[in-house]
């Protein structure tokens, strides 16, 4: 080679390195073609693993990591031997795009392995969000870093782009003050979840004559999904939601008590009345036996006795059910045994007079 290199008529230092330049491309090119055969190997061999078989783009990615990764090393050796300025910087912004689309490619291959693998230990599906929100963001986020780097090695100014983006992004905030307001929610609704994907809460903006409570279907970015138990899909924005009070029947156990207003005449037998409530109670499956039905008097009204039956259940979503099943149940033992449940009454007395005292009177 150094024989050749002589006829040519480059001799000395150059032609040293030269020969260097040309044994190194070589050597290059032997190992990547190595690789390239122990990678194959390697997929043959493991092509069953469930890693593999949950992640089919694995070797491909890896395939393509080695085949840019040698092309930009031989394209580093001659750049760097042509020593002009503009070439090399305009190579290493080309570098740091093309290391961007890898490390974006890498992220997007482990996240759903990572996510598989967490979500299986987990009984909620918030961690699921988190990926998804890693990996919306992680793409933007990765590529305005590689921009930016790029342009300072390539010599342009970046201080100007940087003070116009962040002018830009304030002028965008004041326009999209709601939606970011209702992102910064989200995020909150996720890192202090007040509620979980199949939770049941109370809501506030549900519509006239319908359920007022229903079941947590999908928390977004945006807004939250709830199914309400007229089977209606509500939207609520997360930052109205962040703004009002969460009643979560379901967030530590599925165990509620269930209160159910009685009354009765003042002529009937409390202890009684008391006794056929717990008995009517009782017969639903899912009233629990322990603590038992309790019925208490609140106060005494006008015309009636005003009890309170309090019943623990553990099936919160039945809770209507209970307050339905009791009420009509309650209503056909009194009327068995004869204890009334009174209405609003109102005693007239007439008083007749003679004609003499109504003489009198005038």
């Amino acid at each position: 080679m150094s024989d050749l290199i002589n006829k040519i008529g480059v001799k000395g230092a150059l032609a040293n390195e030269i020969l260097m330049e040309f044994l190194s491309i070589l050597f290059i090119l032997i190992l990547w073609q190595v690789s390239i055969r122990v990678l194959k190997r390697v997929e043959s061999r493991y092509k069953g693993h469930p890693f593999i078989k949950s992640n089919p783009g694995f070797f491909p990615f890896m395939f393509r990591c080695i085949k840019y990764s040698v092309i930009i090393i031989v394209s580093f050796m001659l750049i760097n031997h042509i020593q002009i300025d503009v070439f090399q910087r305009l190579f290493y912004a080309l570098v740091i795009i093309v290391f961007a689309f890898f490390t974006n490619g890498l992220i997007k291959l482990f996240i759903p392995n990572i996510r598989e693998r967490i979500a299986s230990k987990t009984s909620t599906k918030v961690d699921d969000i988190i990926f998804e929100i890693t990996e919306r963001f992680s793409t933007a986020l990765i590529f305005i870093a590689a921009i930016i780097v790029a342009l300072d090695k390539v010599g342009v100014n970046i201080m100007p782009f940087i003070a116009g983006a962040g002018v830009a992004g304030l002028a965008i905030g004041f326009a999209a003050k709601d939606t970011l307001s209702n992102l910064i929610a989200g995020i909150l609704l996720i890192v202090d979840r007040p509620f979980e994907v199949g939770d049941r809460i109370e809501l506030w903006s549900a519509p006239k004559n319908s359920a007022t409570w229903g079941d947590v279907i999908h928390i977004g970015l945006r807004a939250t999904k709830i199914r309400t138990t007229d089977n209606i899909i509500i939207v609520i924005p997360n930052n109205e939601i962040m703004r009002r009070d969460i009643i979560n029947y379901t967030a530590i156990n599925k165990d509620i008590r269930v209160r159910i207003p009685i009354s009765i005449s003042y002529e009937a037998d409390i202890k009684k009345a008391k006794q056929l409530i717990e008995k009517a109670s009782l017969e639903l499956e899912w009233v629990k036996k322990d603590p038992p039905p309790k019925v208490v008097v609140k106060n005494f009204g006008e015309s009636a006795i005003n009890l309170e039956a309090r019943v623990w259940i553990d099936q919160p979503r039945r809770r209507i059910d209970t307050i339905s099943y009791i009420t009509d149940r309650v209503k056909e033992l009194f009327d068995l045994e004869g204890i009334e449940i009174p209405y609003p009454k109102r005693e007239i007395y007439i008083k007749q007079t003679s004609n003499q005292e109504r003489k009198n009177k005038i």
